[in-house]
């Protein structure tokens, strides 16, 4: 076997970066090289090479077609968390969000949700289902928990056509104030990867969101599933002091795990990395 020949991690790693070099030289949809053709270009065994290849292919940088070779996946979408003394303001992420609506109804919070919200697992809350889709390809699934009682008569219209916030702001008087978000890995169902078109069991990141108003009351609990092929989250670390930057305005980006617009005129929202990301579901 190749991989009880001396040196095979490193050609193999060797024979991996010779192709991301080729991947990053190409345009997305471009085709590379056969295997074949890979091993006489690189010199080396086609097990190293396929081996390389499948990391690349599970790192969503390649796609196989059957039948017809291997392509330059689509760019990922790369977020950016900002430091925890700045305003939520990010990046525009490529592309153009839209979503899709799967589920919207009311029914009674439970204990888990309850817990969340801190209220009764007997009291209404406000549940919404959607797919998050980019350029019309699906990226991710969102479900919404929000406390019934705070947007009385609320519609799906509504919420797809304005922003959640500032409904809440302007018609009920909830001032959104605080986002505490956690990121960890997981792995998609056969349903969530009926939704998402991908192969069961593929990588995901799953985002969780526990919004605040002014008063420290919990205002929505959001879980969202983000296809693990197709997006990435990218933190910036500040090392030591610089010179002031101006923060720019625009909030019409998206924010991982929080749908395009949702912050767009609210109340600043403050963003940090939490050290507790988890290694597994």
């Amino acid at each position: 076997m190749d991989a009880e020949v001396p040196g095979t991690v490193l050609k193999r790693e060797r024979a991996r970066d010779a192709v991301l070099e080729l991947i990053e030289s190409r345009n997305p949809g471009d085709a590379i090289p056969s295997e074949r053709a890979l091993c006489a270009l690189l010199e080396v065994s086609r097990p190293t090479v396929r081996s390389a290849i499948d990391e690349l292919v599970a790192a969503g940088l390649l796609v196989r077609e059957h039948g017809r070779g291997m392509f330059v996946a689509p760019a990922k979408i790369t977020q950016e968390l900002v430091s925890a003394d700045l305003t939520l303001t990010v990046p525009r992420a490529a592309g153009t969000w839209s979503s899709r609506l799967l589920e919207f109804t009311t029914h009674q919070a439970g204990a888990r949700v309850g817990r969340k919200l801190r209220m009764s697992p007997a009291e209404d809350i406000l549940y919404v289902a959607r797919l998050r889709l980019v350029d019309g390809a699906p990226m991710a699934i969102e479900h919404l928990h929000l406390r019934a009682a705070l947007a009385p008569g609320l519609t799906a219209q509504e919420l797809e056509s304005g922003d959640l916030y500032e409904h809440l702001r302007d018609t009920h008087g909830v001032h959104v104030h605080e986002a505490v978000q956690a990121i960890e890995p997981t792995v998609v169902t056969r349903a969530e990867a009926r939704l998402l078109d991908v192969p069961e069991l593929s990588p995901a990141l799953l985002f969780e969101r526990l919004t605040s108003d002014t008063t420290g009351r919990p205002v929505e609990y959001v879980h969202s599933l983000y296809r693990g092929d197709r997006y990435r989250i990218v933190s910036r670390l500040t090392l030591g002091p610089a010179a002031a930057v101006p923060v720019p305005a625009d909030g019409d980006g998206h924010h991982p795990g929080i749908p395009p617009g949702d912050f767009a005129h609210g109340d600043a929202i403050t963003s940090s990395t939490r050290g507790d990301i988890q290694s597994g579901g």
